[in-house]
């Protein structure tokens, strides 16, 4: 299985990150022919489900996801539960502020880490190419979480 982390600090608070990164939509909007979407509850609740379809010319896979746990505005804890695309995703935020271990020596006076680790397996791939979609999965979802944390919401700008 592929695995992945990546950590961010941002001078937001946990639950101005929260919202960015729970408006489940956005995140299609980094990640190349895929549309996001809630197709089961409101994406704000255990058992409810996000669907990533990506989908390039013939070439068309979806990725449902359940939200397995969800404690607002820390932790979310997603399964995979495709036939293409298996594994699970947890976001973890927590309020970072001056004089903190975390912000030592940065330019964070307050705000948030946020912490976005990830396994993935893909059907059909050998293990040996595990590390090539780590790191595929560490650029792409990298330039969505930054994504995420530098736009407001649509519901914020609108």
């Amino acid at each position: 299985m592929a695995r992945f982390v990546l950590t961010r600090l941002s001078p937001l608070p946990p639950a101005d990150c929260w919202a960015r990164l729970t408006a489940w939509p956005r995140h299609g909007n980094r990640v190349p022919f895929t549309r996001v979407s809630v197709v089961r509850g409101t994406g704000r609740k255990p058992g409810d489900v996000i669907l990533a379809r990506t989908a390039l010319g013939p070439l068309r896979f979806d990725d449902p996801m359940e939200l397995v746990e969800l404690a607002a505005p820390t932790h979310c804890l997603l399964a995979k539960r495709g036939r293409v695309v298996r594994g699970g995703a947890e976001l973890r935020i927590r309020a970072v502020g001056a004089g903190s271990a975390v912000d030592a020596g940065s330019a964070v006076d307050a705000g948030s880490e946020v912490v976005w680790a990830e396994e993935l397996r893909i059907t059909g791939l050998p293990r040996l190419f595990d590390p090539a979609v780590a790191l595929a999965g560490r650029l792409v979802f990298g330039r969505v979480l930054d994504h995420l944390l530098a736009t407001p919401p649509a519901s914020a700008t609108g």
